[in-house]
């Protein structure tokens, strides 16, 4: 039986490097393997490499759920304020509406992020393209909050 989600994706798509887009984002280089345009705007899947201390402020999605796969490497995923070590071969699933945030701990870390729906990517682009690498907190907020995200407080420490 086919869920009613997968059956709204129509069209094959398939993406390679070279029709990826990549966008940095918060000092980091994001790499859109899959966005809503390639999916019905079901899903979308980033990887990222990132250096010790890069991550994310405390957020919320309001309507979309996130899942992390750590591919090297390890991040501190804190979910509902409970910390959890997330290394290689990892997965954590944040269900939306659940206060979230991510630090690497490692001297880097490789690993790929599911976004249920195609928020997440639209705000990465949106705010690669006008918040730079230290980007305004108030600025950022706002640019999320378009995109469905809350940000609730700052990046957990490495």
């Amino acid at each position: 039986m086919t869920s009613p989600h997968a059956a709204r994706i129509l069209t094959p798509a398939i993406t390679t490097p070279d029709t990826q887009q990549t966008v940095s984002f918060l000092g980091e280089l994001y790499h859109l393997r899959v966005t809503g345009h390639d999916t019905g705007g079901e899903f979308a899947v980033i990887e990222t490499r990132g250096s010790r201390g890069h991550g994310s402020p405390m957020h919320v999605h309001r309507v979309a759920s996130e899942t992390f796969v750590v591919l090297d490497g390890e991040l501190r995923v804190v979910v509902d304020g409970q910390e959890h070590r997330a290394g290689a071969g990892c997965a954590a699933v944040l269900p939306a509406g659940r206060p979230h945030g991510f630090v690497v701990t490692s001297d880097s870390a490789r690993y790929l992020t599911l976004h249920h729906g195609p928020g997440f990517a639209d705000f990465v682009i949106d705010a690669g393209d006008a918040v730079g690498a230290t980007p305004d907190p108030a600025l950022l907020s706002e640019i999320a909050a378009r995109h469905g995200i809350d940000i609730v407080g700052p990046p957990p420490v490495p």
